[in-house]
């Protein structure tokens, strides 16, 4: 049972979630923003760097599967609820980004819109499976 072969179960799971009426090129955009922030909450979830036959070395990622999810505005509005009282690792990127430059505008966007206000264009959450299932409950696969 099990076997080198079987798939490993993460007892966490890392998920995003994007708002279904963005542009491809906004929603990788916007997943690649929210996953950096989930590799600095917590060192263990990044992996060991890699290393090619040439002894070239590459950077590390993370130690598990990224879910990416998407759903409407209203979906991400009650994941947002959600994340929050489950208390899990989230970082989140809202409309008003797309009209930034940089990392200070980025921040000084967000602090200026009260979270109730916060018009969400996507989520990234890591935490126990089943809490991260939760939040992303009405949600579907990317695809």
């Amino acid at each position: 049972m099990g076997g080198m072969n079987a798939p490993l179960r993460f007892a966490t799971k890392i998920a995003v979630l994007l708002r279904d009426d963005l542009p491809v090129w906004q929603r990788l955009n916007v997943t690649a923003f929210l996953v950096s922030g989930l590799g600095s909450a917590d060192a263990d979830l990044i992996g060991e760097p890699y290393a090619d036959a040439d002894d070239v070395t590459y950077l590390p990622m993370f130690r598990q599967p990224v879910l990416v999810f998407q759903g409407g505005k209203e979906v991400l509005t009650a994941a947002h609820g959600r994340a929050l009282a489950r208390g899990v690792h989230l970082s989140i990127f809202t409309s008003d980004l797309f009209a930034t430059g940089n990392d200070a505008d980025n921040r000084a966007a967000v602090r200026s819109v009260p979270t109730a206000s916060l018009d969400l264009v996507g989520l990234g959450v890591h935490g126990p499976r089943v809490a991260v299932d939760k939040i992303v409950k009405g949600a579907s696969m990317h695809g």
